[in-house]
């Protein structure tokens, strides 16, 4: 999860002669904080009047602040205050002059996340990228429904967020900034001791002016200060002593740490409470209105006094629904029409334009009938203010549900966000490494290089190193993996982890948003964030979904009117006080607002959510909703042998004894003897040493000093250990030192031999005692993987650098039929290619840089959190606990999300194909069923409704495989 030294892969090397060259670089964070400098190609230029010409006019443009120009290069370079002006205004004053100014490519990419409030369904989404990707500069933009979040790459030279924000308020939607590039590492600040503006001032040029600053926002009224900063350089508790040095004598100023409201929960809960209140405001309005035109009525002679006639025919009945339903159409409806206008005015149309139509003509079809009863004495007809007022309450019903239930689909991100504590013990440490004190502070405070303190039960705050102390350090909420990992010094710790038992020093190696957690949650939110192409149905269904629909519903007003008034219908059809028109209508409003395109637009992003947190909290990261949707389809899956069916390192594997000596002192000899050699085998036999005594409880630190060590390269070591002389080889060391191989000793190394294992002799004063078979071991779950995987029907293939004796001994262990070894990291991804030539889906599995190729030519890669951060970057799915068995998952999961989001189409277009025709009344001819407008209303709202909960549905996941990895003690055998 390590990020440093990203940024400085972003500008190529070299670049191409023929491009124009344009640099963009921020000035010192001292003087030069607020320029930038562009670079262009020019073409005319062909003498010191031309240069002369450009400099001057350019030169006098507001917020130039240097140009030189080159007549021999034909190039400008030119420094500017993009406050003032941008690169595109200084090219376009340029070519004013007549001169050919090459279009510059970008160098530098800004990103930001906005906020988009008032998105209703896939065409809101759509209409926001549209209006986006229409502002010059931006580059990609992707709007996530779900999420209500907009991801924008655009070109800095020529537009800003401002800018951006604008462009989707124009579009008819609200927008806030939640992050720009800069923002990753952001510390909030409350001020106190600021008395005039002139302090706020002096306050945000000490900060700018401060290294590692990159940018400060002060509020002087609400004294408060944000600033973005490069945690390398410098962290919160110095930007609070920089604002406490800059206050002297009588101005002392004092800032401490200011923790924002989560904007995001913050507007979901009012958002939730603002359709709850609508909801029972059109109820308070919208029951009555329902009692009085279909309950009292019926009643007789309680409901009598409705029908006393107020003017002409108009009844009090009439009157009071009109009353009643006016406020809920228009005051509480209001939404329904401003959601309608945008949508009308960006040439697009959504649910909010289904909604008005269907309301309105029920409304103004009622007004119409009020005016007609109260200008005539013998006029009689039906109003349907009832449906107006009902249909209007059951859509605010369903949309207050449904925000409900979409909050819950970002749970696992929320919980992850949760999981680092709020305070730390900082210690103050001298310098020879005793602690002078101990501090509790904020978690947001503490910077890199603190040593900090975690006691048993306390979770770790940041990702560091453990400095002091043993302990077992419980990871399973980051991971996945549900034992606890011994932790001794010199081993990482992950923030958010519980320490269970020893009391641990830890140096903070990653702070911020540099942390595994923080990588993690803006991973996930990325993938929440990325279209899954499955989406694209949903996308293509709603550019043509509600004209179809309005289209088909002044059909279905036609198809039922038309014969009405020609007397083609019997007349027992048409219900009591209506006529062929009424009946009409109301088929036709039924049409308009039983179809719902929300359901279709909630179907994929809702499941992708769900699906991606989910994953997160199994030590599964998928990045985005494409590898999601590929991995379900992978027939092969390609491992790399080493680091990932392998553990990565030597390891002694089986021990064998030649004499009568004990086993435990045979080890001690050739520890003894490998202690001081770097060589991976001798690492291999002194850690194998080590879990011998640590088993046997007899282990200390202390082992006897070898005298004459020698090493004798390709062959072993010797040494002098209490007096005897001790060789730990391979066999060409004994015969050097003339020590006797017998048969047996001959038999073993050719038996390790065909098992593709290291035989490391060890002989004591000229006899062989013993011998140590030594290979990188296969991890415990790599051969229960290999089969689960066969039994669904995905084939495993092996790949590898190493020889074809040991791929194909592994090979065999594992099940694995097919082997490519000795294949360099450009061979990997050819093998890659070849196999997605056949047809195949191909996954592939490394940890490495050289397997970073391979990940990135297959359809899905995977990583091993354990590797390389390049692997991790070409990765598509990060499988964080370094677990095989979570290739399975990851392959399931997308299986089991994408069958979830097929059911959702299912539910949305099923309803949608079986409810349109019910209310248009195909079965009203046949059966007497028809679906009232009020009704066919509360059908739209469930839809959404049931989409949503068949999505959270995904939170029950559970994982196919579970391999227990019990760590037993090595297979030791011994023999005289």
């Amino acid at each position: 999860m390590e990020t440093n030294g990203k940024n400085n892969l972003r500008a190529p090397l070299l670049r191409p002669s023929e491009d124009v060259a344009v640099n963009f670089t921020q000035g010192s964070p001292r003087n030069e904080k607020n320029t930038r400098k562009v670079m262009f190609r020019i073409r005319g230029i062909k003498c010191a009047s031309c240069v002369v010409s450009i400099e001057s006019a350019i030169g006098n443009m507001k917020g130039i602040e240097s140009i030189s120009v080159s007549p021999i290069q034909g190039q400008a370079v030119i420094r500017y205050r993009p406050e003032f002006i941008n690169a595109k205004t200084i090219k376009e004053a340029i070519e004013d002059l007549h001169y050919e100014v090459d279009e510059f490519p970008e160098q530098e990419i800004c990103v930001c996340l906005l906020r988009i409030k008032g998105m209703a369904c896939t065409s809101c989404s759509e209409s926001v990228e549209r209006a986006l990707l229409m502002v010059d500069g931006v580059k990609k933009a992707v709007v996530g429904l779900a999420l209500e979040e907009a991801k924008i790459h655009f070109d800095p030279n020529v537009t800003d967020s401002d800018h951006l924000i604008e462009a989707i308020e124009d579009a008819g939607f609200g927008a806030d900034l939640i992050s720009s590039g800069d923002d990753l590492n952001k510390v909030h600040l409350k001020l106190e001791g600021l008395r005039s503006p002139e302090d706020a001032i002096l306050i945000q040029s000490s900060l700018e002016a401060t290294e590692g600053v990159n940018h400060v926002e002060i509020d002087p009224m609400g004294q408060k200060v944000t600033v973005a900063y490069d945690p390398d350089l410098t962290g919160p508790r110095s930007l609070i002593r920089c604002i406490e040095e800059t206050g002297q004598g009588p101005n002392f100023f004092n800032a401490r740490l200011h923790t924002p409201s989560r904007r995001r929960e913050t507007e979901r809960h009012q958002e939730i409470r603002a359709y709850k209140n609508l909801f029972l405001w059109s109820c308070l309005f919208s029951i009555p209105v329902l009692v009085f035109s279909m309950v009292l009525p019926m009643l007789s002679p309680i409901g009598d006094w409705l029908s006393y006639k107020l003017y002409n025919n108009l009844t009090t009945g009439i009157f009071l629904r009109w009353v009643l339903c006016t406020p809920v159409q228009f005051i509480i409806g209001w939404r329904f029409y401003i959601g309608s206008y945008h949508a009308l005015k960006r040439g697009s149309s959504n649910m909010d334009v289904l909604v008005a139509l269907g309301t309105n003509a029920a409304y103004f079809y009622s007004v119409y009938i009020v005016i007609k009863a109260s200008t005539s004495r013998s006029f009689e007809g039906q109003d349907f203010f009832e449906t107006s007022a009902m249909l209007i309450s059951f859509i605010l019903l369903g949309k207050y549900l449904e925000v409900m239930a979409k909050g819950k689909t970002s749970d696992a991100l929320a919980k992850l966000t949760d999981l680092a504590p709020e305070t730390a013990f900082l210690l103050n440490m001298n310098g020879d490494g005793n602690v002078i004190s101990e501090t509790e502070i904020s978690t947001q405070l503490l910077q890199r290089n603190d040593v900090i303190k975690i006691v048993p039960g306390a979770k770790v705050p940041v990702d560091g190193i453990v400095i002091k102390g043993q302990s077992h350090v419980n990871e399973s909420m980051i991971t996945g993996e549900a034992k606890a990992i011994a932790k001794r010094p010199g081993d990482k710790v992950i923030g958010g982890t519980v320490n269970e038992n020893g009391c641990i020093l830890v140096k903070a190696t990653h702070v911020g948003s540099d942390t595994a957690l923080s990588q993690i949650v803006q991973l996930v939110e990325a993938a929440q964030l990325a279209r899954a192409p499955v989406q694209k149905l949903a996308d293509k269904i709603s550019r043509f979904f509600v004209p179809t629909v309005v289209v088909a519903a002044f059909l279905t007003w036609l198809g039922w009117f038309i014969p009405g008034e020609a007397h083609l219908l019997p007349r027992s059809w048409i219900p009591k006080a209506m006529d062929g028109f009424e009946l009409a209508l109301q088929f036709g409003i039924s049409v308009l607002v039983v179809a719902c395109p929300c359901a279709l637009g909630l179907a994929t992003p809702t499941a992708v959510m769900v699906a991606t947190g989910k994953g997160a909290s199994q030590g599964v990261l998928i990045k985005g909703g494409n590898a999601l949707e590929k991995a379900h389809k992978v027939k092969t899956v390609v491992f790399d042998k080493t680091g990932t069916l392998t553990v990565g390192k030597p390891a002694v594997v089986h021990t064998k004894i030649f004499t009568n000596m004990p086993l435990q002192e045979f080890c001690n000899w050739a520890s003894a003897a490998e202690a001081n050699s770097e060589h991976p085998l001798a690492k291999a036999v002194v850690g194998h040493a080590k879990k011998l005594h640590q088993l046997y409880g007899s282990y200390n630190d202390h082992t006897v000093e070898a005298k004459d060590f020698e090493v004798h390269p390709g062959a072993g070591v010797s040494a002098n250990i209490g007096g005897k002389m001790v060789l730990v080889g391979n066999k060409r060391l004994m015969l050097a030192f003339q020590v006797p191989v017998s048969p047996e000793v001959q038999d073993y190394m050719s038996d390790a031999e065909n098992l593709a294992r290291t035989c490391v002799l060890v002989a004591v004063d000229g006899m062989i005692c013993g011998a140590f078979a030594v290979s990188d071991p296969l991890k415990p779950e790599a051969g229960h993987v290999i089969s689960f995987l066969n039994s669904m029907s995905i084939s495993s293939i092996m790949v590898t650098g190493d020889n074809w004796a040991t791929a194909n001994v592994i090979a065999r262990e594992l099940g694995i039929s097919t082997v490519f070894a000795e294949t360099d990291p450009v061979g990997k991804a050819e093998k890659i290619k070849e196999l997605q030539m056949k047809g195949l889906t191909v996954a592939m599995v490394g940890d490495g840089i050289n397997d970073s190729p391979a990940l990135v030519a297959a359809d899905v890669g995977m990583a091993i959190g354990a590797g390389t951060d390049i692997a991790i970057e070409a990765a598509d799915v990060v499988l964080m606990k370094s677990n095989l068995e979570d290739v399975i998952t990851a392959i399931d999961l997308s299986r089991k999300t994408i069958s979830r989001i097929k059911l959702n189409y299912m539910w949305a277009l099923g309803y949608n194909i079986l409810g349109m025709p019910v209310a248009a009344g195909v079965l009203f001819p046949f059966t007497g069923i028809r679906l009232p407008p009020w009704l066919a209303g509360a059908c739209m709202a469930a839809s959404s409704l049931s989409v949503v909960c068949s999505s959270l549905l995904l939170q029950s996941y559970k994982k196919p495989l579970h391999i227990q990895d019990v760590q037993g003690s090595d297979e030791y055998s011994s023999s005289v």
